[in-house]
């Protein structure tokens, strides 16, 4: 397994899904996604994997309201890389499978 956790500092949800595999003792990778942001290859990835870019938008963010009124997907996708905190975090990955939220009836099959 090759699990990267891309999530947010101060995401309780985040801290959940690595506490989940530290539990376990499976080694991941942690990746701020605020800091550091996403590849477009890691995006098209995850997107591709999670069933579309609505599932990746953080609904709660200040500036999500905006992705709403862009008719392009591509203008979504570039406002994304732009700005990575309108992500929603956790993005759980291993491999090409990934999910978004604390999904640990996923996560579990993975094992």
């Amino acid at each position: 397994m090759n699990i990267q956790i891309f999530g947010k500092s101060k995401c309780f949800d985040t801290k959940k899904a690595e506490r989940y595999f530290k539990e376990r003792k499976i080694r991941f990778q942690s990746i701020d996604v605020a800091k550091f942001g996403m590849s477009k290859g890691e995006l098209a990835s995850i997107k591709a994997a999670v069933g579309g870019l609505d599932a990746l938008i953080d609904e709660k963010a200040p500036d999500a309201a905006l992705l709403r009124y862009l008719a392009h997907e591509s203008d979504k996708e570039a406002k994304l890389l732009e700005n990575p905190r309108l992500f929603r975090t956790p993005i759980v990955r291993n491999g090409r499978q990934a999910t978004v939220g604390v999904r640990p009836e996923i996560w579990k099959s993975w094992e």
